[in-house]
């Protein structure tokens, strides 16, 4: 498409703002619109990602207000809008989108950061940013058909992974605090699971179910200090540490001695790289629409736009029986 589309019908929308820490405002602001290489996105809904409680909470180099939509990235809707230079994407179809403002009505993407959702999955929740790092996790894991895989902490991400882990004719051992998380580790088909209460116990448990030899591959889904360390305990001589979750409040302190002497591969699974978050996009539509990922299982709970401020408390306190949490507009968010 060589030239820009936009309607022009709307003028305005509503969008969640973060005033201040633990409180959004749904406010009325202009619709944007999009410039030359960009698509605008009806958005039909975001996912909510642990990864932004920091700023829900409040941190020194967080500035307030956030702009409108903000936080959100695990955005699903139509597109309903190009801009010049556009090419291979067209008004009216479903896509999920690699974008950052996604807690509005409207959001902007890239020309080149949306994938196209198949019939399939029409009318369904895809929040496709979170779903596609599960997928590039995965990747960079490499397990294997009879590895014992552990994996520390078993909320999405971690849910997720064990599930792949099973398919893939691994055996699956699950570590996780919550008693909702394990309830889903076992759902999920983990052969043992256990209580992340005592690190030391769960080292013990797991050199006896691995004759002493440990895990060819350690999965660690929390980004909180304490599960890192666990999880660099449980991983086998010439093994694979999978880092998984976003460690994003300050330094870690880790035996790094324990780690060379086992000579451990240690992956930071996290892609900045555009192209390689939105192939793992893509192979995430793939493996939901093959079986190998239950949305229903693991998007749990939805919220309306002004409801967003509990979900992300939700998210904060991990209540029961939430695994991952969406924003979704009702069709009169967008009259």
């Amino acid at each position: 498409m060589s030239a820009g589309t936009d309607n022009g019908a709307r003028q305005d929308m509503r969008a969640a703002i973060l005033t201040s820490p633990g409180c959004f405002e749904i406010r009325h602001v202009p619709v944007p619109r999009p410039a030359a290489g960009q698509v605008r996105i009806r958005v039909e809904g975001c996912g909510v990602c642990a990864s932004t409680l920091p700023a829900f909470e409040g941190r020194d180099w967080f500035d307030y207000p956030l702009a409108p939509g903000g936080l959100g990235h695990e955005v699903w809707g139509v597109v309903d809008a190009c801009g010049a230079e556009v090419s291979g994407v067209e008004p009216g179809q479903r896509v999920a989108a690699l974008s950052s403002h996604g807690f509005a009505e409207y959001d902007l993407a890239a020309g080149d950061a949306v994938i196209e959702l198949p019939d399939t999955l029409a009318a369904r929740a895809f929040p496709g940013e979170a779903l596609g790092c599960v997928m590039n996790i995965w990747r960079r894991a490499d397990i294997r058909a009879g590895h014992t895989v552990a994996v520390v902490g078993a909320g999405f991400l971690g849910a997720a992974l064990i599930r792949l882990a099973v398919d893939a004719g691994a055996e699956v051992i699950a570590v996780s605090r919550s008693a909702w998380s394990r309830e889903q580790a076992a759902a999920m088909g983990a052969r043992e699971i256990l209580p992340l209460d005592d690190g030391g116990a769960v080292q013990r448990r797991i050199e006896q179910l691995t004759g002493g030899a440990g895990c060819e591959r350690v999965i660690e889904a929390t980004g909180k200090p304490e599960p890192l360390n666990v999880a660099g305990a449980l991983t086998a001589f010439g093994g694979r540490l999978v880092i998984a979750g976003f460690h994003q409040d300050g330094p870690r302190t880790v035996d790094m001695q324990m780690w060379n002497w086992r000579g451990i591969d240690v992956i930071n699974a996290h892609e900045r790289d555009p192209a390689v978050a939105l192939d793992g996009v893509r192979r995430a539509i793939e493996a939901v629409d093959r079986g190998k990922l239950d949305l229903a299982r693991l998007v749990t709970h939805d919220y309306p736009l002004h409801e967003l401020g509990e979900a992300m408390r939700a998210v904060q306190q991990r209540s029961q029986g939430l695994t991952k949490a969406v924003i979704t507009m009702g069709e009169s968010d967008h009259a």
